[in-house]
């Protein structure tokens, strides 16, 4: 993709503070016509607020934003979408029991209008998708669509507006490798027509791919504008997190014996999942594939002991296990759920009081009371392992945690042994199942959570990682089945799986 001269957007000395945090500071971009600025920075390094300034929901303290050679009004959503500028969500923000065209045109007619003009509308609507490739059936009902013709129709929501600067914010989380590769044909064809694109992504590969110059934030400023030519994933990774980032490096190490079988199993669920069947052995990295929605949650619930199965039966070393998580937790079953927030802590307990959370009965209380020394010895033990790094030491609540630091603080308390076996000895877990476990984080974190899960592996914990990102499932698995409308495939060793495959599974092709 190559860029035309004349800038689009003029962010000059953008800065925005929230008490005495400066999320951006003093940060200056250009934007040219038909040009793809990929925004990369760890979590928290200002991507999300900057973006937020440009599409008006925040007001910037200092600085100012041109956009097409006119000034931008600040704080004011209605003058971006005016002025051309679009911003396709990663969480889509469609109405799934409306149809295409009604999630289409919600917003575009005035409404003192006594009739709605849909007939002109639709046929605007199927110029627009003919125009840039985007084959869409009006009538549709969105949820019914896939997750790639989903992100299709909040596109052509932009385009229908007529936008001229499309944002796009981590726009393949949650495609499969076919639905990723007809994405990046809609933005050759968008770049080809002349509309310029900020493509927000954690992917490394993606980015050096789809665009023209890359910026680099980190702690708020900007610290590098490359052309994508110039760079590589290690030097762009270094950049945004300040240190040489090292990958991953599993250690040598035999497969033991199998921890946790499904006998054909069925979860109640949306969907529910049908006759899984499926065996994770020690010192092995189980991966579960599949674009989100497809069962996942119920299979996470039953083997985090929230669940029972309506059929078959799931065993840990031998025995049926009660479905309350306590059982699963006595029975040495690490949790790292996907909601972080909402399930993996109390956003207003102190650190120290997380980390004990799921196993105060047993090392941290007596007759009922918590005993505090140890507990919050063990909290610190966590925090100094897992560089769990907050402004409060132990005592601050959760909810101060940025989003990296939150899963280290789950991944410490789900993988640190508790000396809570027989006689005192420790006690590592014999089973972790990893729900989405670097979802949302930067590459810095990603790499450390990555290397705690395999060396658990190598101390001969059995792990299944489920997940949505294949790069994630390429790095650590050893076996790999698929999820697709509650149907679990065979779990085949990783050698055996391609990107073409796994995609055409997780689409319910194979």
């Amino acid at each position: 993709m190559s860029a035309a001269p004349g800038p689009v957007l003029r962010l000059s000395g953008i800065t925005k503070r929230f008490g005495t945090l400066v999320a951006n500071d003093a940060i200056s971009l250009d934007l040219a016509r038909g040009e793809v600025l990929a925004l990369l920075g760890e979590n928290g390094a200002g991507k999300s607020t900057l973006v937020s300034i440009l599409f008006g929901h925040y007001v910037p303290d200092e600085g100012t934003i041109d956009a097409f050679g006119a000034p931008l009004p600040p704080g004011d959503p209605a003058a971006a979408l005016a002025a051309g500028i679009g911003m396709v969500h990663q969480h889509f923000t469609l109405a799934d029991n409306l149809t295409v065209l009604d999630n289409v045109m919600l917003g575009t007619e005035p409404m003192w209008r006594w009739t709605s003009r849909r007939r002109a509308a639709r046929r605007r609507l199927l110029a627009t998708a003919q125009r840039f490739g985007l084959a869409v059936d009006p009538g549709a009902r969105v949820g019914r669509l896939s997750v790639g013709e989903r992100q299709r129709v909040e596109i052509l929501k932009a385009l229908y507006r007529d936008a001229r600067v499309l944002i796009l914010d981590e726009p393949t989380a949650v495609l499969t490798p076919q639905a990723a590769e007809a994405l990046f044909a809609t933005l050759e064809a968008l770049v080809a027509e002349g509309l310029s694109i900020i493509f927000i992504s954690h992917k490394l590969a993606e980015v050096l791919r789809v665009s023209d110059r890359i910026a680099v934030l980190r702690g708020g400023r900007l610290v590098a504008t490359l052309a994508a030519r110039d760079a590589d994933a290690g030097a762009l990774a270094a950049l945004m997190v300040g240190r040489a980032v090292a990958a991953p490096v599993p250690k040598p190490h035999a497969v033991g014996d199998v921890v946790c079988a499904l006998d054909r199993v069925s979860l109640a669920g949306a969907p529910r999942v049908v006759d899984a069947t499926l065996a994770l052995r020690g010192g092995e990295i189980t991966a579960i594939a599949g674009v989100s929605g497809n069962g996942q949650q119920a299979l996470a619930d039953a083997l985090f002991g929230l669940a029972a199965p309506t059929h078959g039966r799931i065993t840990v070393n031998g025995r049926v296990l009660a479905a309350t998580p306590r059982a699963w937790v006595e029975a040495n079953v690490a949790r790292i759920p996907e909601d972080r927030h909402a399930v993996g802590a109390i956003g207003d307990m102190p650190l120290w009081e997380n980390a004990i959370a799921e196993r105060y009965a047993g090392a941290f209380a007596r007759a009922g009371v918590v005993r505090r020394r140890a507990a919050r010895a063990h909290a610190a033990r966590i925090v100094e392992r897992f560089d769990v790094r907050s402004g409060g030491g132990i005592d601050a609540p959760a909810r101060a945690l940025s989003g990296g630091n939150l899963q280290k603080l789950i991944l410490g308390r789900a993988l640190a042994a508790d000396g809570n076996g027989a006689h005192g000895r420790e006690r590592p877990p014999a089973l972790i199942v990893a729900a989405q476990p670097t979802w949302g984080l930067d590459v810095g974190a990603v790499a450390f959570v990555h290397q705690q899960l395999l060396d658990a592996c190598a101390r001969g914990a059995a792990v299944l990682l489920i997940s949505e990102d294949l790069d994630e499932i390429d790095a650590l698995a050893d076996r790999i089945a698929v999820l697709h409308a509650g149907r679990l495939t065979a779990a085949r060793p990783a050698r055996e799986w391609t990107r073409a495959s796994l995609g055409l599974a997780m689409g319910g092709s194979a």
